[in-house]
């Protein structure tokens, strides 16, 4: 997967352009939603801990507004998780230049 574009709003991932928060699986890629809009709660990472990534890459929107909660952060480490969290732009630059198996959950506004 290869991430050609991020603005506010708008990420276009191997040649398709979404407008919705996204997890970007090794696979697929998702829509995704949250419990709370700008908060990174456990629920919201179910998937992506059963997928067992060596890296989870956080994007925190354009002005890096979603937060990522400590009881979040706790987990992904109770599961050996690597993780890291910046906004959405440096994430995708991050994704970008990774490899392995990565996860990318992405916030695209705020």
């Amino acid at each position: 997967m290869k991430i050609e574009s991020y603005s506010f709003g708008e990420i276009v991932i191997n040649g398709k352009k979404f407008t919705n928060d996204v997890i970007i699986y090794p696979d697929r890629i998702e829509k995704w939603w949250r419990k709370q809009g700008h908060e990174l709660n456990p629920e919201d990472i179910t998937e992506i801990i059963k997928e067992k990534p060596d890296l989870l890459i956080i994007g925190t929107g354009a002005n890096g507004c979603m937060k990522v909660k400590e009881e979040t952060k706790k987990i992904l480490k109770q599961n050996n998780i690597e993780f890291t969290s910046a906004r959405t732009d440096e994430a995708c630059r991050i994704f970008n230049g990774t490899r392995g198996k990565i996860i990318a959950a992405l916030h695209l506004t705020c």
